[in-house]
């Protein structure tokens, strides 16, 4: 039987995703027609030294999308040639929370309804990443990962490089790669801290002490700290970094808090109640990333944030207009009754 495709094996994407490729291919260009016998699994893996369980694969995937269907006794046959291309994304996030549901939904709906977006969470975690991305390659158009690995960045950089640089975006934080091509919609979280606080330097003079509220069971970028550091010892002010905040822990009257995590947030307003301080008097607050709630409680919660919702739209409209660029997403100071 003659084979009517062309398989060129690359390093690139696993076999079996070439060879569903090339019978598309060869489908498009109109070399196989609806109800065209393709080679049967031994005759493709005896021609091109193939595993069979690889060619099986790869026909079953195609079945699975009606692309081909199995005749008992009989091989395999092209069961539809009305294939469109759907631009297919791998969207890899570090983790769920409410903030990166807005990224979500806002990439979701400026993306439309013709591209298909897969949602995967890496947890920080290098191997759970690493499998995700060597299992996906050659599966995806695009890929947008959000690079947050904290004790692993270097083997995070080789995994990413595994991926073609022009399909590739990171998302939320830029990091050191060789190849310039890829693109990028970001957070600068050192120079972004700086800025926001400068804005408020006035109110911040007001306090005593400058307080940031580090989180250390969910984990964000120490570049934080670095900038809360370069603010405070530019503008002269006291200042103290502090892991967590717990119920027992006494707040500083007189002092002014920059809080990363809700859960400190809450436990830091419990406290002040309990203690009788009036926050936006005898405590000020800054919350990390902004949220509707953080409009009303207390009158007004103070935030430093960026524009999580801009972000997933910027993300998804370079992909939708095929363009590569760096793009530092906006940070703002939203100044509220707490400070």
């Amino acid at each position: 039987m003659e084979i009517q495709f062309d398989i060129e094996f690359k390093e690139s994407a696993p076999k079996y995703v070439q060879i569903s490729k090339s019978i598309l291919q060869a489908i498009s260009k109109g070399k196989l027609k609806r109800g065209d016998k393709i080679p049967s699994i031994n005759q493709l893996s005896e021609e091109y030294l193939l595993s069979r369980d690889t060619v099986e694969k790869a026909y079953k995937h195609l079945i699975k999308d009606g692309i081909l269907i199995s005749v008992r006794g009989k091989g395999y046959f092209i069961n539809r040639v009305d294939i469109e291309h759907t631009t297919r994304v791998l969207l890899v996030m570090n983790k769920i929370s409410n903030y990166k549901k807005q990224v979500y939904n806002a990439f979701v709906e400026q993306i439309g309804k013709n591209v298909n977006v897969d949602l995967h969470i890496h947890h920080s975690n290098i191997n759970i990443f690493k499998n995700l991305i060597k299992n996906s390659l050659g599966e995806y158009d695009y890929y947008v990962v959000m690079p947050h690995f904290y004790d692993k960045q270097d083997e995070a950089v080789e995994i990413l490089k595994l991926i073609p640089p022009e399909k590739l975006m990171l998302l939320d934080k830029d990091i050191d790669l060789p190849s310039k091509k890829y693109s990028c919609v970001y957070q600068n979280f050192e120079k972004d801290i700086v800025e926001s606080l400068n804005e408020a330097t006035d109110l911040l003079k007001s306090y005593t002490k400058l307080i940031l509220i580090f989180p250390t069971i969910i984990p964000y970028p120490k570049d934080i700290m670095k900038g809360f550091r370069v603010f405070c010892i530019q503008q002269s002010i006291s200042h103290q970094i502090i892991y967590d905040f717990q119920e027992n822990d006494e707040v500083t009257p007189q002092a002014a808090y920059v809080v990363i995590e809700e859960n400190d947030l809450v436990h830091l307003i419990k406290k002040c109640r309990q203690q009788n301080l009036e926050v936006g008097k005898d405590v000020g607050i800054i919350s990390y990333n902004e949220t509707p709630l953080k409009e009303i409680l207390l009158n007004g919660i103070t935030t430093i944030s960026t524009d999580h919702e801009q972000m997933g739209r910027t993300a998804a409209s370079l992909i939708v207009e095929n363009k590569q660029a760096i793009v530092k997403n906006p940070f703002t100071l939203t100044i509220r009754k707490s400070l």
